[in-house]
Parts: structure tokens; sequence; C-alpha cells
């Protein structure tokens, strides 16, 4: 990947531009890594409120941002293609799915599953491609697999219950990553689409709420509506960290960043809200950190020698 031209008219310097990349994208990763504190400060709201918020409050806060980076002539267009607005409903509601589904983790203690669900992501990716994309696997590639599928039934021999958490989110995360790569969008552009296309449910679902006396907005205290407003701040801010370290890093560089999340994710639901870590999760942790590591050296092996048969 070559360097992003400088948006100062400066000629490109990949040094500066990759260090630039990196720092955008390890604070990207860091913030969503640290996303468990945030939401739980805001544990005591419904988690389908939250979600409803975070929905409403990101399409207005990149409706607003959509003006200086000029993508409102890529919004119409996006606006003008019934094909790219059904792909994008799709995806609107993986989206949805998977940011409910992690405030709802959060919210009952469940970060450490919710690490193990972006833990299994990358490979869970990998195996979407073979089901819906009839892509081949290498040899090394289903041992990553096998060791990841391993890890989880560690856990639901071991606790009795299917961890649908760590399941659910690389399920929905997966499907809308799966909708976004082969769909083709402006990133920013595309997610006010998205958010668009699902404010009608968040709004009525809040009057839902608020016609059952259930609404925390206005109802609980102005940190309670801040935290709800800065939503938005939250998911859009690392997004456009994110773009513009994608813009300036190789793939395989970002690959490694990706897991500074999941990690964060694990270290405070173990050390700040002191959530079990037992032999069986430590199992299940460590067999899938393998299969990432043989799938990381075995991607790393096929960019080295392309002409390798599977």
């Amino acid at each position: 990947m070559t360097a992003a031209p400088s948006e100062t008219g400066r000629p490109p310097n990949p040094r500066r531009d990759g260090a630039l990349g990196a720092a955008c994208a390890f604070t990207a990763f860091f913030i969503w890594g640290a996303m468990p504190v945030y939401f739980k400060a805001v544990d005591h709201v419904l988690p389908s409120e939250v979600a409803a918020h975070r929905i409403l409050w990101s399409m207005a806060l990149l409706g607003i941002l959509l003006i200086p980076f000029a993508r409102w002539p890529r919004v119409w267009a996006t606006f003008a293609s019934r094909p790219l607005m059904l792909r994008l409903a799709a995806s609107a509601m993986a989206l949805s799915g998977s940011w409910l589904v992690y405030i709802w983790a959060i919210a009952n203690d469940r970060i450490v599953e919710s690490s193990l669900g972006y833990f299994i992501n990358p490979l869970f990716n990998v195996m979407l491609g073979v089901l819906l994309l009839k892509e081949g696997l290498r040899r090394w590639q289903w041992v990553a697999v096998g060791l990841a599928a391993a890890g989880v039934g560690v856990l639901v021999v071991q606790q009795g219950a299917i961890p649908w958490v760590a399941l659910a989110l690389p399920l929905t995360f997966g499907m809308y990553g799966l909708l976004r790569k082969t769909t083709v969008v402006d990133p920013m552009a595309g997610l006010f689409v998205e958010t668009l296309l699902v404010s009608p449910l968040a709004i009525v679902w809040l009057l839902y709420l608020a016609s059952q006396g259930m609404l925390a907005f206005a109802h609980t205290g102005v940190a309670t509506d801040a935290l709800l407003l800065l939503t938005s701040v939250i998911t859009v801010g690392p997004l456009l960290l994110f773009i513009q370290g994608a813009r300036r890093l190789t793939l395989a560089t970002l690959g490694f960043f990706q897991y500074l999340a999941p990690t964060g994710n694990l270290l405070f639901g173990v050390f700040a809200y002191g959530e079990p870590f037992t032999p069986a999760h430590q199992a299940a942790f460590g067999l899938i950190w393998i299969a990432l590591a043989v799938y990381m050296t075995d991607a790393m092996r096929a960019r080295v020698q392309p002409a390798v048969a599977p």
C-alpha cells in the first residue's frame, strides 16, 4: 500500500505517513479496547435504549461531518441506487445487532465473553468466505479454524451452556463486514446511510420506552444525557481514525492492530470489573490465540509465496 497523497500539497513522505497511520490505527483500536469503560457508565440504561441513541446521534454527527469532508454527493449517489440501498439496509441491520449485543454484554458482566467473540471474528470471516463466497482454504487455515472451534467447545463442555455472546458478535459483525466488503461505497457516506435507514426503528423504540415510563434520556440526569449524546463521538471518532490509518498502512500491519481491541476488552473485564477468568476460559482463549497465530503466520507466508498451492 502506497502512502496517501498529502492533503497539504507536500510530496508524500512514506515514513511520516506510516507513523501517522500507525498513530491513527493505534488510537482507534485503543478506544475500541477501552469501550467497556464507557458503556459501563451507562449500564443503568436499557441496552436497547443505549443502542438507539448510538444510532440516532451517530447519524446526526455524520450528517454534519459529511459537509467538510465533501461526502454529500456520494450520499446522493447512494440514494439513487436501489441495489446499493438494499445492501446497506442489510448491513445496517447486522451492524445494529452487533452494537446491541455488545452493549448488552457489557451491561450484564459478559465483557470477557465479548472479547472472545472479537478474537474469533477474523477466523469466522474466513468461514463466511468459504460458505458464502466459495473461497478455498489452505491447510493451515483449516487448522486455525479447527483450533478456534475447539476453544469454543471447551467453554460449552465446561460451562454447560453455549457462549452465545461470543458467537453472536462474530456472526453479526462478520456478516456486516462481508456485506460492506462486497458493497462499493464510501465508508463515511455508507455509515451515514446505514444509521439513517435504521433510525426510524430507533425512534419508534425510544417513543415506546417513553410511553411506558422507561426512557432514561431526559429523566435520569444531565450526566446520563451527556453520555448518551456522546455515543456519537465514540462511534464516529474511532472510525475516522481507522480510515486514516487504513489509508496509510499495509493490510498486514493493520491486521496486527485489530487485536488491540479485544485484548483491551479482556483486560478491562478481568482486572477492572472482576469478571471470572476460569481455567475453561484460559483453555479457550489459549486455543484461539494459537489459532490466530497459525492463521497470521500462514497469511504472511502466502503473501511471500503467492504461488504455493492450497
